[in-house]
C-alpha cells in the first residue's frame, strides 16, 4: 500500500477569509457609540470599524462639516474688516511694495 505524504493543516489564528486580527484600545464613549451603532445597524462591530475605517480614508483631504463651519465663520468675521480701498490706491500700493523688492527691501540703518 502506497501513503501519499500529507502537509499538516494549519489554522492561523485571525488571518480568515482575507482578514488580519488587530488590537485597538478604545476610550469607553468610543465603544459604547460603537456597540450602538452594531446594535442599531445590526452588523459585526468588525464591520462597522471597517465602514468607518473606508468613510474617514475616503474623506482625508475634504474638510469636514466642523472644519469646513469653523473656517466659514472666520472668513465671515474677517471679510469685514478688510479696508476698502480704490483700484488706484491698491494698484499704487503695489507698485511700491514692487518697487521696493527690487531695490533690495527694506534697509536697516
Amino acid at each position: 500500500m502506497r501513503f501519499r505524504r500529507v502537509l499538516p493543516f494549519i489554522w492561523w489564528y485571525g488571518h480568515s477569509m482575507g482578514t488580519t486580527k488587530v488590537t485597538f484600545t478604545l476610550d469607553r464613549i468610543s465603544l459604547e457609540r460603537l456597540q450602538d451603532a452594531s446594535e442599531r445597524l445590526a452588523l459585526a462591530k468588525s464591520e462597522i470599524v471597517r465602514e468607518a475605517i473606508m468613510e474617514f480614508h475616503d474623506r482625508i483631504g475634504r474638510l469636514s462639516d466642523r472644519e469646513r463651519s469653523k473656517m466659514l465663520t472666520a472668513f465671515d468675521e474677517l471679510v469685514p474688516r478688510i479696508p476698502e480701498h480704490s483700484d488706484a490706491k491698491v494698484d499704487a500700493e503695489l507698485a511700491e511694495v514692487r518697487q521696493a523688492r527690487r531695490a533690495g527691501g527694506h534697509r536697516h540703518v
